[in-house]
């Protein structure tokens, strides 16, 4: 510090020498300085005051090009201070002298402050369109401006270097705000990337701000370790570089790190280091009541904490009076005890963020609502199990829960349920990029809400569906109108959604037994949000000691009741941002609104600070909206999220990538494999029957993840027991909930597997599977597995299942004989993707398993032995590209060097190079018919396979690089690889970046002289008119059969003459998809709809501004 006062000191003396002088321009330039250390060190109002001198002294006796640095500096302490209308007065006024004078420097400083002050200005709004409008334009301007001035500087001087990484940086924060993580996280690296390349110094500034924000990202994305890398990286680097402010939100970034997985001890500390150098700033006030309030939220949760494992021996003691009362009278109000209890351990969990506890308590509370024959605790505990896979960003798993909910809310008419279903179901729909099908989402889920009079639920929906509209789409139109409306609602229903909040329908099947009936409501999100604080509110008593199976056969019509509880709430504070419609934070996990709660604070050169916190009504019902932390560079900061718990009785929380563990074939436990199937063969061969345990044999994670981790757990396993061909085979009670599809078909799968899977060798051998006709009890046929619900498993119950015939499946037979070799333990999910009875014995699919590069050897080896294959279908996997290396030996050793082959590989972790080994593959040349790489990060480095594969591949007549992030570069390639002799007839190039119109044209021009081409896709890209000039003149040339277009904001004057030419030409359109076109109803108004469905079979107009009669039209 006394190095600053000296220099302070200096500064003052020097301001007084110039204006006794009369030198004016040394009188404004010290001004300047004065103000520019005084920001520096916190210090902005006095900093203000400084830089106003400054300002009327240039103005009044100096050149106006002189106020630029006078306009930033204003600027930057304006924003500073939040003072946002001023700021840009002063900003705006620096980028027009900049440009008036035709400084590229300055346009881009100037550019770089616009950006960030409309950046707040959206950090602070729910509905400011303009701002994150403003907010991209100025910072891409300002990357365009850097890169310029970066490429113009001398060789071997790194000119402006900075301020290009600090772009990328800006960007990357942008994008992390609107919860695009992964091209945050890719943007960022980018940063680095460059900080490598120009040999960047590691102590520098920017490198401090990339690593900053890197680590907010990988913190959202779960990746704990990388995320710690990154943050302790950045508070080095602040520390070497004495950044007071950036070291102390590093470790405010540190803290919230530990927090997240539950270190408090560790999170106290890097609370208290923060404490101590924000304290030793001036005017950082907020920046110290903040960490105040973080190291307060966390001493909270260290209590919710031990209530958690207080309440945990609870459970364990519940759990013993259950097996004491199993078969009693007393059996039923036990398994209510033991729902209760985990009610409250849900609750708990969620409020801590413990997503894999919260993850563990539900699947146990599915357990016991299915022993209850519960359907409403039951839908209940699926839209939590949902909700733990949401914050555990495993986004398919989530998904399959969710809808699980819906279905078993629509089976019982629970229209609340099914409107918060929906709506989740949207959320993740947006974590996993499909903004389309959230936007449908939130819409369906909507009209369900109305249609059942739930305002409250309404506004959640239309909130967000504003968001989509906004930021998703961009479509200022429509998200005013949403925002109308969602005023009006709130205006008009203030009563109405506090009476539905301290009010709720309770279902007689759920909420009238045990000893307090309002613990667990009708509403989805009320029997896990009143757990904790419930008042007892008895109607109408049931006699607990009823036996459950008179209970579940009694006739369940009963009247509803109302329950009234009104839980203890903390005042909430002001919104502060609109982010996402993804679902918020909480153990009740069942409707979220898109708001996060949002602290901004600096930590760029510029040392600005901001405390604007915000949570809704409906924030603090779901504890809150993970996603407050902080952040630096260029763009402002954001907080630890953990501070809003003490104002809202909610923390914040975050997701987590796909899941990226082995599947279940890769599971070991010594020997496993080979034990389960031999124990198997040695009971058959003891008997002439045999009984197979299925959660034995199989991988544990799907057998036995709802009985609990106890050795108690055991005793309670109850199963259904299957004849199959006189062998037995038992598979948990649990089990068929958890299933990916619940049809009978699909349990008739995986019972013809399992019952293989227990056949000695001697019998596999020939790989003949039983095809199963029905299953049955005496004269009682299930149609459904939910069908099995209504039995009673304490008694010895065995389904019959009777056997129509039986299919030669050899390449099931060769996968369990590896798998066996191997010791892995074969994978059910895939065995029953093998057993598919309307395939041929030469197609095999293996989609959606979860299969690494690892876990896929058994099939692999499986393929080498069968040799044969004619199509083969790997997507939806964690395959990478030694994966392709191993099935370019397979196809090269199998000797068969003619007939058609198809390779479905789309949505993997391929890289370029795994083209190359498709290249290095002379089979292929004449065999490959139909490939599909769509959804793998190619990038243009495999343009030049791709070329290569379009030439040697003779026979090849479709071809998917959809979302491969390829550029204009890779289709110029691929125009130039095209041929006369081409038997290409379908491409699919959507939905990549930076395709440039003239590139399209290009390669349009190529398909117009392939005979045999029917196909296209461009959808996701963006066409200009004279792209569609050229579409229309390919649709003349020749006859196509489909093209998608989705997304490609051709608008109305695009897709008219396109649409006409069609109609004009003798072709016969199959597929026509406009939809999220901007196609208003002047499309429909300029052109008869029945010409259009006489012309073609099937048009999709989805997400465009015409009537709902219209979207969709098919023949």
């Amino acid at each position: 510090m006394g190095k600053e006062d000296a220099e302070l000191s200096l500064a003052k003396r020097s301001y007084r020498i110039a204006k006794e002088e009369g030198n004016r321009q040394e009188e404004a330039r010290w001004a300047n300085s004065i103000g520019n250390i005084l920001k520096n060190r916190g210090e902005y109002v006095e900093a203000l005051r400084w830089l106003r001198l400054d300002y009327h002294v240039t103005l009044k006796h100096l050149s106006v090009k002189q106020l630029l640095p006078t306009c930033q500096s204003l600027g930057e302490v304006l924003l500073c201070l939040e003072r946002f209308k001023d700021a840009l007065v002063y900003q705006k006024k620096h980028l027009e002298l900049a440009k008036d004078s035709g400084d590229l420097v300055e346009q881009q400083r100037a550019s770089t402050q616009l950006g960030r002050t409309y950046h707040e200005m959206f950090l602070r709004s729910s509905d400011d369109h303009i701002s994150i409008r403003n907010a991209k334009k100025y910072f891409r301007s300002a990357m365009q401006l850097a890169q310029t001035l970066k490429d113009s500087a001398p060789m071997g001087e790194s000119s402006f270097l900075n301020e290009y990484i600090d772009a990328f940086n800006n960007i990357g924060m942008l994008e992390f705000d609107i919860d695009n993580l992964e091209e945050a996280k890719d943007t960022l690296i980018k940063g680095l990337e460059i900080c490598d390349e120009e040999e960047i110094p590691e102590d520098n500034a920017s490198r401090s701000r990339l690593h900053h924000n890197l680590g907010n990202v990988y913190t959202e994305l779960r990746k704990w370790d990388k995320a710690k890398d990154h943050i302790e990286k950045d508070i080095l680097i602040c520390k070497k570089i004495k950044h007071c402010q950036g070291e102390a939100k590093g470790y405010i970034n540190l803290g919230e790190l530990h927090y997240r997985v539950q270190k408090y001890d560790e999170a106290r500390i890097c609370y208290n280091k923060g404490l101590h150098l924000a304290k030793s700033l001036e005017d950082e006030d907020a920046l110290v009541e903040q960490i105040k309030e973080n190291i307060n939220v966390v001493e909270e949760a260290i209590k919710v904490m031990n209530a958690l494992r207080n309440e945990e021996q609870n459970l364990k003691k519940n759990a013993r009076s259950l097996v004491a009362a199993r078969g009693s009278p007393g059996e039923r109000n036990c398994l209510l005890n033991h729902n209760r209890s985990l009610d409250l351990l849900i609750e708990k969990a969620g409020i801590i963020l413990a997503w894999p506890k919260h993850l563990e308590f539900a699947k146990q509370k599915k357990t016991v609502a299915a022993e209850l024959h519960d359907k409403e605790k039951l839908s209940d505990s699926f839209l939590v199990i949902g909700e733990s896979y949401q914050k555990l960003r495993n986004f398919s798993k989530a998904l399959k829960w969710y809808k699980k909910s819906w279905q078993m809310y629509k089976a019982i008419g629970n229209m609340e349920g099914q409107a918060l279903a929906k709506i989740n179901i949207g959320a993740v729909f947006d974590c996993n990029g499909d903004w389309t099908g959230a936007l449908n989402a939130y819409e369906e889920g909507y009209r369900i809400a109305l249609g059942a009079n739930l305002p409250s639920v309404q506004l959640t929906a239309l909130e967000n569906m504003h968001y989509s509209h906004m930021i998703r789409f961009d479509n200022t139109h429509e998200a005013r109108q949403l925002q109308l409306l969602i005023d009006e609602l709130k205006q008009s229903n203030d009563g109405k959604l506090e009476a539905q909040k301290t009010g709720a329908e309770c279902c007689s099947e759920t909420d009238t037994e045990g000893e307090n009936c309002s613990i667990a409501c009708s509403s989805p999100l009320k029997s896990i949000l009143n757990a904790y604080e419930t008042q007892s509110n008895p109607i109408e008593e049931i006699n607990d000691d009823i036996p459950l199976i008179t209970i579940f056969n009694e006739c369940k019509q009963s009247s509803k009741l109302e329950s009234i509880i009104v839980p203890e709430k903390s005042n909430a504070l002001s919104h502060s941002k609109l982010v996402s419609p993804k679902i918020q934070e909480g153990s009740s996990g069942t409707v979220v609104g898109r708001k996060r709660i949002r602290l901004v604070l600096s930590d760029d050169e510029d040392n600005e600070a901001q405390t604007d916190v915000g949570c809704s009504r409906r924030d603090i019902e779901n504890y809150g909206g993970e996603g407050i932390d902080t952040s630096g560079g260029s763009v402002l900061c954001k907080r630890s999220p953990v501070a809003v718990m003490k104002a809202s009785g909610c923390p914040t929380n975050s997701y987590n990538p796909i899941n990226l563990e082995e599947s279940m074939c890769s599971y070991r436990a010594g020997s496993s494999g080979k034990l389960a199937l031999q124990n198997a063969r040695d009971a058959l061969s003891g008997g002439s029957k045999c009984i197979y345990d299925a959660a034995e044999t199989l991988s544990h994670r799907d057998f036995t993840a709802h009985s609990g981790s106890h050795a108690l757990a055991d005793k309670l396993k109850r199963y259904i027991t299957f004849r199959i061909n006189n062998d037995l085979v038992r598979v948990k009670d649990g089990f068929l909930l958890s299933d990916d599809n619940l049809t009978i078909e699909s349990l008739k799968a995986q019972l013809a597997c399992l019952y293989f899977l227990q056949l000695p060798a001697e019998k596999r051998i020939k790989g003949l599977l039983p095809i199963l006709k029905q299953l049955q009890i005496s004269e009682r046929i299930f149609e459904s597995p939910e069908e099995f619900g209504c039995l009673d498993l304490l008694e010895s119950v065995v389904v019959e299942v009777l056997i129509s015939g039986w299919i030669h499946k050899p390449i099931m037979k060769l996968y369990v004989d590896c798998c066996e070799d191997l010791t892995e333990v074969p994978d059910l999910k895939l065995l029953t993707r093998l057993y598919n009875l309307e395939v041929s014995e030469d197609e095999v699919i293996a989609s959606d398993c979860e299969l690494q590069d690892v876990s896929i050897t058994p099939l692999l080896n499986a393929l080498s032995a069968r040799g044969t294959i004619s199509m083969l279908n790997l997507s939806h996997n964690l395959l990478g590209n030694v994966t392709v290396e191993k099935l370019q030996k397979i196809l090269n050793s199998s000797g068969q060097n003619y007939g058609d082959l198809s390779l479905d590989l789309h949505c993997n972790r391929f890289g370029a190079t795994s083209l190359f080994q498709i290249c290095e593959c002379p089979v292929l040349f004449e065999r490959l018919v139909m490939l599909n790489i769509s959804g793998n990060r190619l990038t243009d480095s495999c343009g030049y396979y791709i070329s290569t594969i379009l030439k040697s591949c003779r026979a090849l007549y479709s071809l998917n690089i959809e979302r491969c992030c390829i550029s204009s570069r890779t289709i110029e390639m691929i125009s130039d690889a095209i041929h006369d002799k081409s038997t290409l007839s379908k491409l699919w190039i959507g939905h990549n970046d930076n395709i440039l119109g003239n590139a399209i044209i290009s390669l349009l021009s190529k398909l117009g002289t392939l005979p045999r081409f029917s196909e296209l896709s461009l959808s996701g890209l963006k066409l200009s008119k004279t792209v569609v000039d050229h579409l229309c003149q390919l649709v003349k040339t020749i006859s196509l059969s489909g093209l998608m277009l989705s997304g490609t904001s051709l608008g109305t004057g695009g897709a008219l003459p396109l649409t006409e030419a069609f109609l004009s030409e003798s072709c016969e359109l199959v597929k026509f998809d406009l939809s999220s076109c901007g196609l208003s109803p002047n499309y429909f108004s300029q052109l008869s709809t029945n010409d259009l469905l006489g012309g073609i079979s099937e048009v999709n107009l989805g997400g465009n501004n015409i009537t709902q009669e219209v979207n969709y039209l098919t023949i």
